[in-house]
């Protein structure tokens, strides 16, 4: 049986979990944009700035499920200019220290609250 997340942090912007944990040990995570965690408002503008803080959020949800970056074994990232894919990269690997998920980044039109990155992950209690 799944069972969802409820956390304060990070803060959904709409009705969904920041986490589902199956019964065998899979977390979903649903995409984080990257909302400042002070304001409350969308971050835009430095793409790396935006990348870092969608990071972070996807890591409190690791936190909250007692898992780390380790554990993440699929990630899909969005983004709204895939211009920006080579920075992305620079700060999205340098949140894992031994190997990657696999994943795959995508261009889209518009994503939530008007953020140029979204990223969702699945991780795998091992």
């Amino acid at each position: 049986m799944a069972q969802a997340q409820d956390t304060p942090d990070p803060k959904p912007v709409a009705p969904y979990s920041p986490g589902v944990m199956t019964g065998d040990g899979l977390l979903f995570i649903s995409g984080q944009i990257p909302i400042n965690p002070d304001t409350g408002v969308i971050m835009k503008g430095d793409i790396s700035k935006e990348t870092r803080v969608v990071m972070e959020r996807i890591g409190i949800v690791l936190e909250n499920n007692e898992m780390d970056f380790s554990n993440l074994v699929k990630c899909t990232i969005f983004l709204t200019d895939i211009r920006d894919y080579k920075a992305v990269n620079k700060v999205y690997a340098s949140f894992f220290k031994d190997g990657f998920p696999a994943r795959e980044a995508i261009e889209v039109s518009n994503l939530p609250l008007g953020a140029a990155i979204e990223i969702s992950g699945i991780a795998s209690k091992r």
